[in-house]
């Protein structure tokens, strides 16, 4: 009961009602704890002190009350008088101006429901190789239908089609052994058909189909490889030494190319297109017929060529091996780019290969071979 306690003085809670005699307020006594003490209250000269003393009468009746039951909380009721009195409080001033009411459209309310999408970083490198529009036709079949495509410098680009989608055609042309019936091709500011032998200075190729001098021993190729990009005998000697620990093949270099496995053969293809330490590496199907671990050694020093400024484009049928080592992908189909950029940006909330399978068609179910269940014995 604070509340009441500090509004009302402990005297006039246990006063009487007040009573109005010739025009002045007379207070009655009422004996308390064996005295008697009484209040004599002044004239009322105005009508407001005719209201506050009927404030105080209610007052004093509501601890007349609270004697008899708890006490409730509520305000004084006027009095006739003080009712009929002019009130003197200024009316309070609106101090804040309303603010319009703006309806959202559902497009707004959606707009700002839905979480910001992440902005996508933009990639400053510069481009190492521009394709513009590549075609080319073989009598009536269409292999290269205006492939477009850019590479930034330190990229790892990966290229993945199914068969006969345009990939071994697209690298050819890029790399100057095939020409477009339309198109441009531009290797760190060199066109590669207006200033061939320029563009092959700064280009390493390993073809598909591998056309290499098998009557060379693996020591004599590589001499021959970089003696053709103009490098000196030492030079040679000295990279010829490295590239044989790289790739795992120094018991091999005496033996001749025609000896070799088919792995072995890929190995020694990629090192003759490194020795000459190329800006650009175009590779198709390098780790054919490698074995994991050359493989996993392969990876990891064209990862570490690209980590210091070269770029690798490869093509490749290993969804898991390009989506594990690639930054950038396209896919090519029926000679066309339907989906190029980072890895993230195309294959979206699938797997790359889920994506490639989509974009090439989708699976087809075998159907009409019930003959191959029934067994021959």
């Amino acid at each position: 009961m604070n509340w009441y306690v500090s509004g009302v003085s402990s005297e006039r809670a246990r006063t009487e009602p007040e009573t109005v005699e010739d025009g002045a307020l007379v207070a009655a006594a009422v004996p308390q704890r064996g005295e008697i003490m009484a209040e004599t209250a002044e004239t009322a000269v105005s009508g407001s002190a005719e209201a506050t003393t009927a404030e105080e009468t209610d007052a004093t009746e509501a601890g007349a009350a609270t004697s008899a039951r708890p006490a409730q909380k509520r305000t004084p009721a006027k009095t006739a008088a003080a009712a009929a009195a002019p009130s003197t409080r200024a009316p309070r001033a609106r101090t804040t101006t309303p603010k319009p009411r703006t309806r959202k459209t559902a497009q707004a309310r959606t707009a700002e429901a839905a979480p910001a999408a992440p902005e996508r970083p933009v990639d400053t490198r510069p481009t190492v190789l521009t394709v513009d529009g590549l075609r080319k036709r073989y009598g009536d079949t269409v292999a290269v239908d205006g492939v477009t495509l850019d590479v930034k410098e330190g990229s790892f680009y990966g290229i993945v089609g199914p068969n006969g989608a345009g990939k071994t055609t697209t690298l050819s042309i890029v790399t100057g052994l095939l020409r477009p019936d339309a198109g441009r091709v531009v290797v760190h500011g060199v066109d590669v058909w207006a200033e061939p032998v320029r563009a092959k200075h700064i280009v390493g190729v390993l073809p598909d189909k591998l056309r290499l001098f098998d009557r060379l021993t693996g020591a004599q190729f590589l001499r021959y490889a970089g003696t053709l990009r103009g490098l000196s005998a030492k030079t040679v000697r000295a990279r010829t030494d490295d590239l044989a620990a790289a790739f795992g093949i120094e018991d091999a270099l005496d033996r001749l190319v025609a000896d070799y496995s088919a792995g072995m053969t890929k190995k020694i293809a990629l090192a003759a297109a490194m020795i000459h330490s190329p800006r650009l590496l175009v590779l198709d199907e390098p780790f054919e017929s490698v074995d994991p671990v050359s493989a996993a050694n392969i990876i990891d020093i064209l990862q570490r060529y690209t980590a210091a400024g070269g770029t690798v484009v490869v093509s490749s049928h290993g969804m898991d091996m390009i989506q594990r080592v690639c930054d950038s992908v396209a896919i090519i189909v029926r000679g066309q780019v339907l989906a190029a950029g980072t890895i993230d940006e195309v294959r979206g909330e699938q797997t790359l290969e889920e994506r490639f399978v989509d974009l090439a068609g989708g699976r087809k179910a075998a159907e009409g071979m019930e003959w191959l269940h029934s067994f021959s014995d």
